[in-house]
Order: C-alpha cells, then sequence, then structure tokens
C-alpha cells in the first residue's frame, strides 16, 4: 500500500563492496576454525546473517528495505560479540547498539519525512520509497537539511566519524577476531557507502552546504585520532583508532565532489577492508598463543615466528600507505582531489583546500609512527619472555586466509585500473547528481533554514 518493495541492484559501487564482503565473510569463517570451540553452529548462523544483511544494505534500492536491512546487521554483531567476545563484551555490545540505533531511528525518521513530501505531492505512493523515483524528486531544500541531519548522524555513527566514534574501540577490543575483521572490513564502510548513495545524490544542496562541516570533522579524525592511536598500548585498539584516522580520508574524499577524490574515498575503502582485516587477523594470530593484546608482552617474535612476521610487516606497509600497496592509490587520489576540488566544495569552504589537503597529509606521517611503533615493538628485539619463546609460526590454514590479501593488497597497489574502471561511470554520474542541483545550495538553504525553524 505504501509503495515498499524488495528492489535490489547493483552499480560500480556497490559491485565493489559486495565482493568486499563476500570475501572477508568466507575468509572471516576460515580464521574462526581454531578459535571458536563453544556453540559453533550458532556462530555460523549469526554471520550467514550478517552477511545477509550487508549485503541488503549494498544491493538495496528502496529506502525502506534499505533500513530494514541496516537494522538487522545490529542483531547477529551483537550475538557475535556479546557471546564469543572478552570479559568486557557486554558493554561493548550495549555501546555498539545504542549508539546505532539512535542514529538509524532519526534516519527512519528522515526517510518517512521524504517519502511522505513525495505522498502528499504527487499524491500516490507509488514510488514513495523507491530510490530511482526519490532521486528524480525535487525534494525542498529546507527538508533537505533536516533530512540530511539524520541520514548523517546514522552515517557518521557508523563510520565512525568523530565524535561518535567512542563505541569502536570498545566493540573492536571485546570482539573476537572475525568480528573485528568484518566491524573493521564491512561494518565501517557502510556508513560512507550511505553518504556516497543517499546522501550526495538525493540531498545535494543539503550535501553541498554541510561541506565545511564535514571536512573539519574529517580533518580531526585524520590528525587527533592517529595522536590518540599512538597512545595505545593494546593492539587492538591501535588498529581501531588507526581504522578511525583512514576513515577520515573516506568523508573528506567523498565531500570533495571531484572524479578523483571520490574515487580515490571509494578505493580507500575497499583497500582499508583488505589491510585494516589482515591486522585484526595477524593480532588473532597472536592472541591465540598468549591470549593476550598488549603491546608490552610481547617482543622478539621474529625469532619464533619469521613467516608470521614477513606478512605482518606487509600488512603494516600497507597500512602506512607505503608506494606499492593499494592504500598508497585511495590517500593519493584523495590528496590530490582535494589539492584541487571542485567549484562546488570550493565555493562552500572559507579557506583553501590546499591546506586541507596539506593537513590531511600529516596523517601519512603519524600512521608511520603508530604502526611502525607497534611492529617494532612486538616483532624486533630481544626473545627474553619465556611465554613468546613458546609461540610456533603460523599454521597452513592461518598462513592461507592471507595469501588472498596479500595479493589483492600488491596487486591493487601496482595496477588498480580494474576497480576504477568499474567505479568510473557510476562515480561520473554520482557527480553529475550532487552537483547539478539548480539551486543555489548556500542561499537556498540559508533562507530555508530559519524559516523551518521558527516555524
Amino acid at each position: 500500500f505504501f509503495g515498499i518493495q524488495y528492489k535490489v541492484g547493483v552499480d560500480g559501487i556497490s559491485l565493489v563492496m559486495v565482493l568486499l564482503t563476500t570475501l572477508l565473510t568466507m575468509i572471516s569463517v576460515l580464521a574462526s576454525f581454531g578459535p571458536i570451540t563453544n556453540r559453533v553452529k550458532e556462530y555460523m548462523i549469526a554471520f550467514l546473517m550478517l552477511e545477509v544483511g550487508m549485503l541488503g544494505v549494498f544491493l538495496s534500492l528502496d529506502l525502506f528495505l534499505f533500513y530494514v536491512f541496516w537494522e538487522i546487521v545490529l542483531i547477529p554483531m551483537y550475538m557475535i560479540i556479546g557471546v564469543w567476545g572478552g570479559a568486557n563484551r557486554i558493554y561493548a555490545t550495549i555501546k555498539f547498539v545504542i549508539y546505532t540505533l539512535v542514529g538509524s531511528l532519526l534516519m527512519l525518521v528522515a526517510i518517512l519525512a521524504m517519502a511522505w513530501t513525495y505522498w502528499s505531492e504527487t499524491g500516490t505512493w507509488v514510488g514513495a520509497f523507491d530510490y530511482e523515483s526519490l532521486l528524480r524528486f525535487d525534494i525542498d531544500p529546507s527538508l533537505q537539511f533536516w533530512a540530511f541531519l539524520g541520514f548523517f548522524l546514522a552515517f557518521a555513527i557508523k563510520v565512525p566519524m568523530w565524535p561518535f566514534h567512542t563505541w569502536l574501540p570498545d566493540a573492536h577490543t571485546e570482539a573476537p577476531t572475525a568480528g573485528s575483521v568484518i566491524l573493521a572490513g564491512i561494518l565501517l564502510k557502510m556508513g560512507a557507502y550511505g553518504f556516497l548513495r543517499f546522501s550526495l545524490p538525493m540531498l545535494p544542496d543539503a550535501s553541498q552546504y554541510f561541506v565545511p562541516f564535514v571536512v573539519v570533522l574529517s580533518l580531526i579524525a585524520i590528525v587527533y585520532i592517529s595522536l590518540v592511536a599512538m597512545m595505545q598500548k593494546d593492539m587492538k585498539r591501535l588498529i581501531a583508532y588507526s581504522s578511525i584516522a583512514h576513515m577520515g580520508f573516506v568523508t573528506l574524499g567523498t565531500f570533495m565532489f571531484t572524479q578523483q577524490a571520490m574515487e580515490g574515498a571509494l578505493f580507500g575503502m575497499i583497500s582499508h577492508g583488505f589491510v585494516a582485516a589482515a591486522l585484526f587477523l595477524c593480532v588473532g594470530v597472536m592472541y591465540d598463543r598468549l591470549h593476550t593484546r598488549e603491546i608490552g608482552d610481547y617482543g622478539g617474535v621474529f625469532n619464533v615466528m619469521p613467516v608470521f612476521a614477513a606478512v605482518m610487516m606487509v600488512f603494516c606497509m600497507a597500512n602506512v600507505a607505503l608506494p606499492g600497496a593499494s592504500a598508497f592509490i585511495g590517500e593519493i587520489m584523495v590528496l590530490i582531489g582535494t589539492f584541487n576540488p571542485s567549484d562546488v566544495a570550493q565555493a562552500n569552504l572559507s579557506v583553501s583546500t590546499k591546506w586541507v589537503a596539506i593537513v590531511a597529509t600529516t596523517s601519512v606521517v603519524l600512521s608511520a609512527c603508530y604502526t611502525l611503533w607497534m611492529y617494532k615493538r612486538v616483532i624486533f628485539g630481544d626473545l627474553t619472555k619465556d611465554t613468546v619463546k613458546t609461540m610456533k609460526d603460523m599454521s597452513m590454514r592461518e598462513f592461507g586466509y592471507f595469501v588472498p590479501l596479500i595479493l589483492l593488497v600488491v596487486w591493487l597497489g601496482f595496477y588498480p585500473l580494474p576497480v576504477l574502471d568499474i567505479m568510473h561511470p557510476t562515480v561520473a554520474h554520482l557527480i553529475d547528481q550532487a552537483t547539478g542541483s539548480k539551486l543555489d545550495a548556500a542561499a537556498a538553504l540559508a533562507q530555508a533554514v530559519p524559516a523551518v525553524a521558527h516555524h
């Protein structure tokens, strides 16, 4: 009756996210064979439910269907952390669910408001929740303002952007290894995907109006969160904060409205999915042996686990965005796109984006500081701890799930063209939708917002 339908599809943006989801889910299941020994059937059911929800988010072309899949993801992740997580898992899961629910409920309000407006102006519910119909529907600037805020809170919490990030380190710390892989590799990308799929093309005037706000939050995430990561003593918390900083690059590139920056942001999402997932798997390999994540409890691991040390070095170098690794391609494209932004982004920013690019570049140095510091403390040094002396190198099963990630990180670092070719036409069309509004975004919203607030 309300025009809600099961409508799904893929394009150049969602296709790469679907492939990332299916690959990391398979790797996560392989990585669970050793650590997960109780309630294995329930664990696998939860993982398959989680995969259904994540794929649904990336495939939905109906806004209500998108909301349903967005919420479905919460249930299995709550179970995975709450049942198979660490000692403080209940606190972490409740915090995760409350944060996500608050944001998603406001997103539901925004979706209903847009559907109601569509019905009131067209006289029919047919197409009221349909993504393609709403793209063609001219949404009033004042509604765009409030709808953008509703969507923004849901997506910013999921990314997570500063200051909505505090749930992530706790969730990562308490989650089992495979849970952390999915959290960092895919769940964070759902927020950034939401900006690309819904906020920019459907709410173009509001997206342009909020460029300065998003840029400031992205820069704080890039610089401040990198400094926070340098102070961590727990490996999982360090990598969790590193993920927040790297996702700051993604949100920065998304709101520059240029082909290069937006493709760099999308490519950075894929690369971060591989690298962050692999780093959490590395921590999981060591945790299975010593049952501790504290950096100070290790040292000299290279002496007893040389193959593991080489594998971890590859992903630490990738996390630093070393040329030749996939992360370098994404970050350099975002920086170039920020240095030479679109007229839309530059018009809405009161400062030169060249300064924005310079501040963002500091992340490269900061990420090298905390990543290499962690690697040095854990892998190198004298073998003095008796517990470390008993550690055995990786098994064939463990090495097996690192192989595809190593190949992808190196291959995309040297030859990113196949992935860029897939996303290129879709991103070009997205930029036309996000910048093609006939309205002057700043002027329209400046007039509309006070009037709505007063009313």
